[in-house]
């Protein structure tokens, strides 16, 4: 029998002096991934862009939990967009949305 699936939710920070739109962020992760791990190994990790904010600068992914290491690498291997150096932090790792959110709150609130 097959349990559910296991997802992990990832808040990751975007350093860049030109921020991605939403449509090149996807495209600068999953070309990411599939350059370190093949289309077998992105087919795997189900990454799922859940929100972007160009303002605040970061962005929340979804993934299975067994291909969170494949995901944080791909992550960390994204150095440029368009030829503009950009940078993405790992903040925050979770199990539920609602729960990354309530932690999302108390690190920009003492972040400011």
């Amino acid at each position: 029998m097959l349990g559910r699936a296991r997802r992990r939710y990832i808040l990751a920070k975007i350093d860049s002096e030109m921020m991605p739109s939403e449509r090149d962020f996807q495209k600068l992760l999953w070309s990411s991934i599939i350059r370190l791990f093949g289309e077998y190994g992105a087919s795997h990790a189900d990454i799922s862009l859940i929100e972007y904010n160009r303002e605040a600068r970061y962005a929340i992914i979804r993934c299975q939990h067994n291909a969170l290491p494949m995901v944080r690498a791909a992550l960390a291997a994204i150095l440029k967009a368009d030829g503009d150096r950009i940078s993405v932090h790992v903040l925050l790792v979770s199990g539920t949305l609602k729960a990354l959110r309530r932690k999302m709150q108390n690190i920009f609130i003492c972040g400011e």
